[in-house]
């Protein structure tokens, strides 16, 4: 287990919240905030199991200076764009009341934040060194959205060398007609992108079985082999 690190990608205001980013972008917030009990789940699960916990953010300076035009341009053809001011100041700009975690998923003591400028969490952040410096060798991935940055989070995951889950219950897209494929591709080629599990399933494999059951469960690495 302490080679494995719970990774909760961008469950902020602007994405899970009325007047957020999404919000005015167009997406249904309500849907983005479905995952929200099952990664208190896991967050519990992953805490009691001793894990290293990664929870990060998407957003941009103040000025704008990291975000790509193309990027900017995006946005505005999306209605929401990046900088402009909206009801939880300005959108996807650090330091706003949107750019921060919803409440019920607020990270705890010991925890790392990693603000990224772009969708995958490894550009140009520091989230590298800090799985590197934890000996990290495996990631279990969920949070908002499915089709753009957890997918951009595994796939930058994958060609690093880390062994990935991505807890599908635990992810949602920007239109429901997304989530299936974009899971369904993780699995590809033998499980090109790693594997999909439920919450149900990861929370048995990483809390502790009682006493006098400890092999009914499989073990951590016997259920990433497929074991």
């Amino acid at each position: 287990m302490s080679a494995t690190a719970l990774v909760v990608i961008d469950m902020q205001r602007d994405f899970c919240s009325p007047g957020g980013y999404a919000d005015s972008a167009g997406m249904d917030v309500q849907r983005l905030r479905e995952p929200i009990a099952n990664i208190q789940r896991l967050l519990q699960a992953a805490r009691s199991a001793g894990l290293l916990v990664v929870h990060t953010r998407e957003g941009h300076l103040p000025d704008l200076s990291d975000c790509p035009p193309a990027k900017l341009a995006r946005s505005v053809a999306a209605g929401a764009p990046i900088g402009s001011q909206g009801p939880l100041g300005r959108l996807l700009v650090r330091g706003e009341q949107g750019h921060d975690f919803v409440d019920a998923l607020r990270p705890g003591a010991g925890e790392f934040v990693i603000d990224k400028p772009g969708y995958g969490a490894f550009h140009h952040t520091r989230l590298a060194q800090v799985l590197a410096a934890h000996d990290v060798e495996r990631l279990i991935l969920c949070g908002v959205t499915t089709e753009v940055c957890v997918h951009s989070t595994l796939r930058e995951a994958v060609d690093r060398g880390f062994a990935c889950t991505t807890v599908g219950d635990a992810t949602a897209a920007s239109d429901p007609a997304l989530q299936a494929p974009a899971l369904a591709m993780i699995g590809v080629e033998g499980g090109i992108f790693g594997r999909v599990r439920s919450t149900a399933e990861l929370v048995a494999e990483l809390v502790p079985p009682p006493d006098g059951v400890a092999g009914q469960l499989t073990t951590w690495g016997q259920a990433f082999s497929g074991a």
